[in-house]
């Protein structure tokens, strides 16, 4: 504690820093949050959707009406033939139903989170392949550029027919040049 003067002048303790005289402890804020227990059981969202995937998948499949359908006529068939003391379901068959509702009730929230998992997926590999075709268009106009480049460099590089021409032209010139000094030489004698 440290010394502190009231208004009146009078010399009184102040609690440190990491003191507190009334309440909770104050929260460091270098050590890690201690996870207080909740009401509800935790769970691992990750291993729950891929779950509720694998859920969707088989409820997707022929397989499952087939069962589906196998164990509804099964049921429908045992409480009507069956003598009535071992008929777990009579005949407007309300059990039945409510398993059916909530096997429904069920299924359209897992189907549901599977899409949004495939949503969220597709999401993401729209991105990337959004961030590849930049890469790409780039690419395609770096070369673009260099291309042209290269053609206007080699338009100003000689090529073969065109110094060929220019020593024919050179040799005409010289040929030319030798042919008329000799006239004119024999024009003087």
């Amino acid at each position: 504690m440290s010394p502190e003067r009231t208004e009146r002048g009078e010399v009184r303790e102040r609690p440190a820093p990491h003191e507190r005289p009334h309440g909770p402890p104050r929260v460091r804020l270098d050590l890690p949050r201690v996870k207080r227990r909740g009401w509800l059981p935790e769970y691992d969202p990750e291993a729950f959707g891929r779950t509720s995937e694998r859920i969707a998948r088989f409820l997707g499949t022929g397989r499952f009406i087939v069962w589906m359908t196998v164990v509804i006529i099964l049921w429908v068939v045992w409480n009507s033939t069956a003598p009535g003391h071992l008929r777990f379901d009579q005949y407007p068959f309300i059990f039945l139903t409510l398993m059916l509702s909530l096997q429904a009730s069920y299924a359209a929230p897992l189907i549901l989170l599977a899409q949004n998992r495939q949503d969220d997926r597709d999401r993401v590999n729209l991105e990337q392949d959004r961030k590849q075709n930049e890469r790409s268009i780039a690419d395609t106009e770096y070369l673009t550029r260099e291309i042209a480049a290269l053609r206007m460099g080699l338009g100003e590089v000689a090529t073969r027919d065109w110094i060929r021409s220019e020593f024919q032209e050179l040799v005409k010139e010289l040929e030319q040049r030798r042919v008329f000094p000799e006239e004119s030489e024999e024009r003087d004698r």
